[in-house]
């Protein structure tokens, strides 16, 4: 039986060539204005993951890991 993916858990998370779990950083969405533009540069680099969280988003999305 095929498995669902968690499709909130599909729009946030995406996984590297080596397995990490990317994600894109919050605060970049409105009142950009009150924002200084080193922080707003800062915002665009993905984030990834730490180690001991990954196993839980692989459960939530059991085809994009492999």
């Amino acid at each position: 039986m095929k498995l669902k993916s968690k499709k909130a858990a599909a729009k946030r998370f995406s996984f590297t060539a080596t397995g990490k779990v990317k994600f894109k950083r919050t605060n970049k969405r409105h009142n950009l204005g009150n924002k200084s533009a080193a922080r707003k540069l800062k915002l665009r680099a993905a984030g990834y993951l730490f180690d001991g969280d990954v196993g839980h988003i692989e459960k939530c999305l059991p085809y994009g890991s492999k």
